[in-house]
Order: structure tokens, then C-alpha cells, then sequence
């Protein structure tokens, strides 16, 4: 994965970043993504991500992580589907990912910084694939099923 991270709260330890690059790659092999695939994640505080959720998702609230996909409608008019053998690398997507909100759930949960970090980068990461726990019970259940498996294999379980 061709992976560009931002931390505008210059905050994110390199272990933390060195996670992210991981799980990220480790993810992309799991849905066998090519090699040149292309992402970003920005890591901000709550009130810069509670921005974009209120201006985006008409929630005026922080959460952890909000995904840009950018292939999410394959009927958009304004999409260009590349044929697979295209040497092009495909661009899926950015992540906004609140340090704020993903320390204050791993306190909730009791579970590690560490964990609740790889949870969200695979949560969002399913997201710029087309996943969606919010269409139906049974996407619902691919997708946390999906990220419960990624989850353990890379061997970040709960």
C-alpha cells in the first residue's frame, strides 16, 4: 500500500505510526488489493473531526474515524473505472482519525491504545472498500465479522 499519513496534532508516536503502516498493508494483502494501492490518514483532535462530522454527516459531534472513499458509487456519472490491468495505482480513499476519541474508547473498553488504533484503522479501512455496517443487518455482520478476523490474524485481539 502506498499509504500518506498526516498528523496535525504532532502527537502520534513513530510506534503508533509504524502500526499504522502495518496494519494498513496487512489489510490490503487480506483483500488483495495491488501493491500500488494509494490512502491517506490524517490523525487530528476532536474538534477538527467533530467539524468535518458536522459538516459532512449532519452530526455535530466527534468520533473516531470518518472515511472519504472514493469509489463509493460505481453509478456516479463522475467516476472513471479503470480496467484491472491498468498500471495506474488506484487512490481509495483518506481517513480522519481523532487520537482524541481513539484514546478515549480504548479507556471505555478497557483495552490498550494499541488495539483500539488497529480496530479503527481496519473500520475505516473496510469502509474505502465498499464495506457498510449501516445498510443492513447482514452488512452489518459481514463487515464486523471481517474486521474481527483481520483483527486476530494480525494478532491485535480484544
Amino acid at each position: 500500500m502506498d499509504l500518506e499519513i498526516i498528523d496535525e496534532t504532532q502527537t502520534v508516536s513513530e510506534a503508533h505510526l509504524e502500526l499504522v503502516r502495518k496494519i494498513i498493508d496487512f489489510c490490503g494483502e487480506y483483500l488483495k488489493l495491488a501493491p500500488n494501492t494509494e490512502m491517506s490518514v490524517t490523525f487530528m483532535h476532536n474538534d477538527e473531526i467533530q467539524k468535518i462530522n458536522r459538516d459532512y454527516r449532519q452530526t455535530d459531534r466527534p468520533t473516531d474515524v470518518i472515511s472519504f472513499a472514493i469509489e463509493e458509487d460505481p453509478e456516479d456519472q463522475d467516476v472513471i473505472i479503470l480496467p484491472d490491468d491498468a498500471d495506474i495505482p488506484r487512490n481509495i480513499g483518506d481517513l480522519m482519525v481523532s487520537v482524541d476519541k481513539v484514546a478515549e474508547q480504548a479507556d471505555e473498553y478497557g483495552h490498550s491504545f494499541e488495539r483500539e488504533l488497529g480496530y479503527t484503522m481496519v473500520h475505516g479501512f473496510l469502509h474505502l472498500n465498499g464495506y457498510d455496517h449501516m445498510r443492513s443487518a447482514a452488512a452489518e455482520k459481514e463487515m464486523f465479522d471481517l474486521q474481527r478476523k483481520i483483527l486476530d490474524e494480525y494478532g491485535l485481539k480484544r
